[in-house]
This record gives C-alpha cells, structure tokens and sequence, in this order.
C-alpha cells in the first residue's frame, strides 16, 4: 500500500512538472520570433450601454498573450481593451451615440506580434453620460443650489457646472466640477450671496472617462433662498430631563420630550452655542458619558439624545451647521474624532408647532464620511462643520417657531450603527425673522 502511494505521489508530480513546463513555454522569451498568432475566429457581440461585448473562439497559437479590441473616435483617439488567454470574451466602452462603430479585434502573443484585425460593426446602447445628462435637476436652497442626479450603471462621469451671478455688483462667472459613479447623486454649490431678487443663471453638461460630452443644458435663471444665523446671545438650552417649553401665551407645555443631559467628565451644554469649536484640545463641547444622555438617568441610556433650544425669539427655520468634537491634538493636524468615534452621524431635525401642539420632524439625515483625502482636510473639512437643511429634497422654511429639536440617533461608526454618540462642539441655526 505504502509502494502505491509513493507511486501516484511521483506520478503526479511529473504531470505538474510537465504543465508548468507547458505553461512556461508561453511566456518565454521566444528569440526573432516574427510569426503572429492567429487571429480570434467565430465573432459575435450583444451591445452594452455605450459599448459592446464581443465572444470569440480563442486563437490556438501557445504563445498567445491577449486578444484586442480597438476602435479610433471621430477625434483621433484610439482606444484599446484587452482580454487574457484564456477568457472567451472583451468588453469595450466609450462609444458616445447609437450609431455603428467598427471595432477591431485581433491576437497579439508574447513577442508583440499582432494578427490580422477583424472588423466587427456594432451599434451600442445609449451611453452613460447622456443618461445621466437627461436625469439631472438643479434645485434653489439657502444661499446655494443643488444637482440631483440617477447613473444606474455606475460609470465615472463628471458633471460640469457653469454658473453666473451678481455679488456686490459684481457679476461673477464660475464653473464647477464634480466627478461620480454613484448611481444616485446630490451635490450642492454653496455660498452664494446673491440678492434673493438677483438670479443665478446655470448651464450644465457630463462628459465621460472617453471625451464624450453630452449637449450644454441651459438650466435658465434660479432664484436661491435667503437665510441668516440665529443670535446665539438669546437661545436658553433647558435642563436634563426637562420636556416643558413656554408657548406664546405663557403657558408650559409638556411636550413628553426630555431635553438631553451633557455634563459628563468636561463637557458643558452651554458650550454648543458659545461661538467656539472644540481646537488644539480646548475640550469645548458637551459629553453624555456615553450611559445617560436621553436623560441624565443610567436607566433610560444614550441614544437617542435630544438637544432641544429656546431660540429666544420666533423664527422661520432653515438649515443648521454642526462641528464636530475632535480633539485631535495641540498641532490640530490629525483626524482625530472627526467622522467616527463619539460623534453623531445619524439624527433628525423637528420645529415646535404651537398651532398643534407637537413637534413637527423636518427630515432624517446621514452626515456623509469624507473618503480619499488627507488627515490635514479632515481637520479643515470637520472645523467648516456640516451643513443639513431641514427639508433637504425641497428646500423651504419651517412655520414660525421659537423651538428647535436636534435628535441623534446614532454614531458615524459601524456604519452608522454605533449607539457611542456621546459629544457635539457647536450647533448654529439658520432661518429668517417670523412676521
């Protein structure tokens, strides 16, 4: 028994010996070789959103290397695409109208010598760039406005942005780009301050990773909303556990919401609204202790924790702007706590309507993670805060309210999961003076 098996074990090592030998062969240096390979037999193709792919049976040569794809647009450029040895099939992309195109397709081996190159027309599918094109909407908001867009073949397309306006007398003539393949997209141009009477006139267009651009969209004249920051002197933040507010005629009321507690270890409440954000670990912000912020009380635990604010007076609400605590250390050049442990990611947004006598939920928001950029950006994108307007996908202003209701719900870890939403350095309310 034991003879046999030393007997297979050999056995199968001189076939392996023998296929590496094979499949070495193709990857040798092959001296002068100045033969082509064979060129891919049998074509068929089925079109692709602005593209196609093609099936093929595979040249026989065994120094093949890959079989091409090529294809030379109205601007001169050519592009190329390749398949491995061993795979049946190619893809090509970038062909920007439903027209035909001849693509050519051909081996090429080891040496770099290439086959005879068989033409294929083919007619692609409507390509990405102008789907996305014809889905764009441009929206007014609160000294900006924004682009909603659907690409739901996820391509890499770049949205141009041209945008003229008068600020201080002073026409000004901008453009913007932005770049995505998500396949579903808002982006906001913010601080625009224009007069609510003088318009912002905007045309937009994509272009694709191939140089293909769809037609200029003139968006027309936009009339952006206008809003300021809300005296901060006059706000009262009320105490841990308190659900009461005063209404108009100087009443309480009892709304069944408790106000947040925040006065763990450093951290104050009255530090959300005192001008200053959490720097160089001046340890300016409000702590729950990550146990008792519902209430103050262990028993009712953390989240959801409701900030709730007296803004001293009756406004019409709009957006607000939140900084993060960081902490990120005296040289203030690292991430720190930015977008992840101890900060809220997840909340909702509500005004107290007196005529109802309840609170009214704006909306649920994300405050979205930063991705692919530098420590030192985290530190300038985190201290600009985060911007949420209460009604986002149609901006407009609330009724006239004297209360404002910040609820979080949960942390930016764990993909917004994470009950550890424990601190905020500063919240700044937006709106206009209620009639």
């Amino acid at each position: 028994m034991k003879i046999k098996m030393i007997y297979a074990y050999l056995l199968m090592l001189l076939f392996i010996s023998i296929s590496a030998c094979k499949e070495d062969s193709r990857y040798a240096v092959q001296g002068n070789d100045t033969t082509p390979p064979g060129a891919p037999t049998n074509i068929s193709w089925k079109p692709l959103y602005g593209g196609a792919r093609f099936h093929y049976d595979i040249p026989k040569d065994e120094d093949l290397m890959t079989v091409n794809a090529e294809y030379t647009n109205e601007r001169g450029k050519t592009f190329f695409f390749s398949s491995s040895f061993y795979k049946d099939s190619v893809d090509i992309y970038g062909l920007g109208e439903v027209k035909e195109y001849t693509i050519y397709l051909y081996g090429v081996d080891r040496a770099g010598n290439e086959s005879k190159k068989e033409p294929v027309t083919v007619t692609p599918m409507e390509p990405a760039f102008s789907r996305v094109a014809k889905s764009i909407e441009v929206k007014p908001a609160f000294s900006s406005f924004f682009l909603d867009w659907e690409n739901e073949l996820e391509q890499v397309i770049n949205v141009f942005v041209d945008f003229k306006y008068r600020e201080g007398g002073v026409q000004r003539e901008l453009v913007s780009v932005f770049s995505s393949n998500k396949d579903i997209e808002r982006r906001y141009i913010r601080n625009i301050y224009s007069l609510a009477s003088d318009p912002v006139n905007v045309t937009v267009y994509v272009e694709d990773i191939y140089g293909n651009t769809s037609e200029r969209i003139e968006v027309g004249d936009i009339f952006l909303l206008e809003d300021f920051a809300l005296d901060k002197s006059i706000m009262r933040i009320p105490e841990a556990n308190d659900s009461t507010i005063i209404l108009k005629n100087g009443t309480r009321f009892n709304t069944g919401v408790p106000a947040m507690y925040g006065e763990n270890m450093e951290g104050r409440m009255p530090k959300l609204i005192d001008g200053i954000i959490d720097r160089y670990n001046n340890l300016n912000y409000f702590h729950t202790g990550g146990d008792r912020g519902r209430t103050g009380n262990t028993a009712d635990r953390n989240v959801p924790w409701n900030i709730i604010l007296d803004l001293g007076d009756y406004y019409e609400l709009s957006r607000i702007n939140t900084v993060q605590r960081h902490s990120g250390g005296l040289e203030n050049i690292s991430r720190g706590q930015y977008y992840r442990s101890e900060n809220c990611g997840q909340f909702r947004l509500y005004y107290f309507d007196e005529d109802e006598l309840d609170w009214v939920l704006c909306s649920e928001q994300q405050t979205p993670i930063p991705v692919g950029i530098s420590e030192l950006q985290f530190v300038l994108i985190g201290e600009a805060g985060d911007e949420a307007t209460l009604f986002p996908d149609d901006p407009q202003y609330t009724k006239p309210t004297r209360w404002f209701r910040y609820e979080c719900l949960r942390c930016f870890d764990n993909n917004y999961t994470s009950t550890n939403a424990n601190c905020m350095s500063e919240l700044t309310v937006f709106g206009r003076k209620a009639n």
